[in-house]
């Protein structure tokens, strides 16, 4: 009876888990539309931003170029790590910080951390990496608390603290595909003028002062992008693996009640043949 209690008890206690993880499973696919929504919006808006500081680049005057597209030897590189600030999302955490330390291995540069989440915060403190600033952001940031992150990139660019900067994040491929990727940030590479294209923008009071006002916002944007995908990252993550533990759970309680019924019927049949033996011996 001693076991077919504990198996009651486990039985009960995985039906409950079950229901949180369905719970928490409902919470992130709700909560995922929204970040997918906000993710996807700002991407036309980048793609034409890109667009044109490709052709004000090209207009810039010749034998210079603006501070933040100079490239220069790097001895020293910035990564700007963005991880969500909650577990419980599958793989998604692992993959990003594994991805970091690779790509910072791979280079053989003295590296310095911009920690952009609580998560990733927590990995490059117990590798003992070089964190220059720590930033905790909420499940809803807006544009403004994400500009003291381009500000330290870039401030750190242009007065030469480090060579180049890096974007380390969780790229929104689909609900079931989150790829964790490292793209250059700084310095900025426009990306040549598709050929065909004719475009003729007019320019005040010159194309080199635009760049120079709209290259600072471009970055800014950049970084902001990147949060909005690995928010959306983290809910489609943390959806699939709710998803997943839930299933999981449920197939437990299914064997578990299977094992209930068999022992409760191993009982029942020995305390019969008890009876039985006790009724023959009286007789």
């Amino acid at each position: 009876m001693a076991d077919i209690r504990q198996i009651d008890r486990r039985r009960k206690s995985v039906k409950s888990i079950a229901k949180i993880t369905h719970a928490m499973e409902m919470i992130a696919a709700s909560k995922m539309r929204k970040a997918q929504e906000r993710g996807l919006a700002g991407r036309p808006y980048s793609e034409k931003i890109t667009e044109v500081i490709a052709s004000l680049a090209a207009l810039y005057p010749k034998g210079q170029a603006h501070p933040l597209l100079q490239a220069r030897p790097v001895k020293k590189i910035a990564i700007i790590h963005i991880t969500p600030n909650r577990g419980m999302a599958g793989g998604l955490v692992g993959n990003i910080n594994r991805r970091s330390l690779s790509f910072e291995r791979s280079q053989g540069k003295d590296t310095v951390y911009i920690a952009v989440g609580k998560k990733g915060i927590d990995a490059l403190r117990r590798t003992g990496r070089n964190i220059k600033a720590e930033f905790i952001l909420g499940e809803n940031p807006s544009y403004l608390q994400t500009l003291p992150i381009a500000r330290l990139a870039i401030d750190g660019f242009i007065n030469g603290e480090f060579d180049e900067v890096h974007l380390a994040y969780s790229k929104f491929i689909n609900t079931m595909v989150q790829e964790p990727v490292i793209v250059k940030l700084l310095p900025e590479e426009p990306a040549e003028r598709a050929q065909g294209t004719n475009l003729e923008y007019i320019y005040e009071p010159s194309a080199s002062s635009v760049l120079d006002k709209i290259l600072p916002r471009y970055v800014e944007s950049r970084i902001y992008q990147t949060i909005l995908e690995s928010i959306a990252c983290e809910f489609s993550a943390r959806m699939i693996a709710m998803k997943s533990a839930t299933e999981n759970a449920n197939e437990i309680v299914e064997e578990l009640a299977l094992q209930y019924n068999k022992a409760r019927q191993e009982s029942i049949t020995t305390e019969m043949l008890d009876i039985i033996g006790g009724a023959s011996a009286l007789s």
